[in-house]
């Protein structure tokens, strides 16, 4: 087996040492919000009488809950929150807004090969929709659609970039740019970037808090009533009444239709307990850059960026001139569990310390002011799927797989398409018709997922080549990756 780039290119013990000295356990974009939209709203208490119920309170059930009062302004929405609007994974990723609706054409057009072209069509409408709404509903969400840089980090990665490349040009694409090493030098300077394809419209950057914080805003002054430290512990349709029962320890929603928009965790659908598991992903953001250090690194047209590994970082500037920088670490725990203490991993911070400076050595000195980690809903099918329940009265969307940010708002139309029994061209479609394979009980869901991470190490190390269990992985169409 061979060595990757950085564990070829290490930098000294004491850079990274001293760039997490001082680092705060805590999470930059929610730090970064104004005092205005960080105020506490009431919990639940008695009984509320509504036509749509939404559970959960990040991006998926706050577009459901402004696209539903959109559409009809009379709707009585309420919408419990657990704990507080955009907390979790809506608060906590990498900002990265993808027009893909499958987690990347590739993945797309091995699963759904006959309407590919209209899942692209379908995502990029959906980020003009999204990069509209900050006109249309007086949002500021830091915007900026720069396109992603998807960068070769390994010669044998190179050869990947010309087949993308490639494939865009049969299809007449004329928004995918290949750069080759100088070329992507002087988009973006680092040593370890050896070519790249630049997707100059199918991708944006945003603040992930903000957005939450904006839809929150939106909804309310919609008419939406947000109720958060309200976790629901039950949901009940058996009643005489027909309502959509559920019930917290201090209230009650009975609504006509519900919505379950809870993401990482355990569904209140029996059907969908092994639909997800929940893997952490690991952050850091810099100190803002000095003027010099802006200068020595480039970064002008601030694209997102992605290496092509399988355990792979992503990095992107900050309106503020910081730069986060995540990935690599993917961690399952035994069990399937979410857990705030699983955030705390020192080892997964260095690493990715010891590769920012790998990746950027020109800016050795910088230090992390910030340090996070998250769960990350992840479906053997590596994107959203969703459905309904209990007689068509409840839909629900789960499953993003790390790439969601702009698929909740996709998958909150599709769910309120699902609910009102309408026939578009989103619930036509396979993706939105079929079920993914759920994961398998413990302990086979822990020791499959560990070898497969494994196995996707390996690969890294040996030119890309996949063993025998990735290749039956993507023979059976299962996935698993960082």
């Amino acid at each position: 087996m061979g060595t990757t780039v950085f564990e070829r290119r290490r930098p000294a013990a004491s850079v990274i040492d001293r760039s997490l000295a001082d680092t705060r356990a805590s999470v930059f974009w929610l730090d970064d919000l104004p005092a205005d939209a960080t105020r506490a709203r009431p919990r639940l208490a008695g009984t509320i009488v509504a036509d749509l119920a939404v559970v959960g309170g990040g991006y998926t059930g706050l577009w459901t809950a402004v696209l539903a009062k959109r559409a009809n302004p009379d709707l009585h929405v309420v919408l419990l929150e657990a704990r507080r609007i955009g907390w979790a994974a809506s608060g906590r990723n990498g900002g990265f807004c993808e027009a893909s609706l499958t987690h990347g054409r590739e993945n797309g057009v091995n699963r759904w090969p006959d309407e590919i072209d209209e899942l692209d069509r379908l995502g990029l409408a959906n980020l003009d929709a999204i990069e509209a709404s900050e006109a249309e509903f007086g949002m500021d969400f830091e915007f900026e659609r720069n396109g992603a840089l998807d960068v070769a980090i390994e010669p044998h990665q190179v050869e990947w970039l010309h087949e993308a490349a490639a494939d865009a040009a049969s299809r007449g694409d004329d928004t995918v740019k290949l750069l080759d090493e100088h070329q992507v030098r002087e988009e973006v300077d680092s040593p370890t970037y050896l070519g790249a394809i630049w997707n100059t419209r199918t991708s944006a950057i945003l603040h992930p808090a903000k957005l939450a914080a904006e839809l929150a805003r939106v909804a309310e002054e919609a008419g939406v009533e947000i109720f958060e430290g309200s976790p629901v512990t039950r949901l009940d349709t058996a009643g005489s009444t027909g309502a959509v029962q559920l019930v917290t320890e201090h209230g009650r929603v009975d609504a006509t239709r519900a919505v379950l928009a809870t993401n990482v965790f355990p569904s209140l659908l029996k059907r969908n307990r092994l639909m997800t598991v929940p893997v952490y992903d690991y952050v850091l953001m810099t100190e803002p850059l000095s003027d010099e250090q802006r200068a020595s690194i480039g970064w002008a047209n601030r694209q997102g960026i992605g290496d092509m590994a399988n355990q792979f970082h992503y990095s992107r500037p900050t309106r503020d001139g910081r730069i986060l920088y995540g990935g690599y670490d993917a961690i399952y725990h035994f069990g399937g569990r979410v857990r705030d203490a699983y955030e705390d991993r020192p080892e997964s911070f260095e690493k990715l310390a010891s590769h920012f400076f790998t990746t950027y050595p020109q800016l050795e000195g910088l230090r992390f002011t910030h340090k996070w980690a998250g769960a990350i809903d992840t479906s053997t099918q590596f994107t959203a799927f969703t459905g309904l329940a209990r007689d068509g009265r409840v839909a629900y969307a789960s499953g993003f797989t790390g790439l969601g940010v702009a698929s909740t708002r996709f998958m909150a139309e599709t769910m309120l398409d699902l609910l009102a029994g309408r026939d578009t061209e989103r619930t036509r479609l396979k993706m939105v018709q079929t079920r993914p394979l759920p994961f398998p009980p413990e302990p086979a869901a822990s020791l499959g997922i560990n070898a497969t991470r494994w196995s996707l190490d390996r690969a890294d190390h040996d030119g890309g080549r996949r063993n025998m269990l990735l290749k039956t992985l993507d023979a059976l169409g299962l996935g698993f990756d960082s």
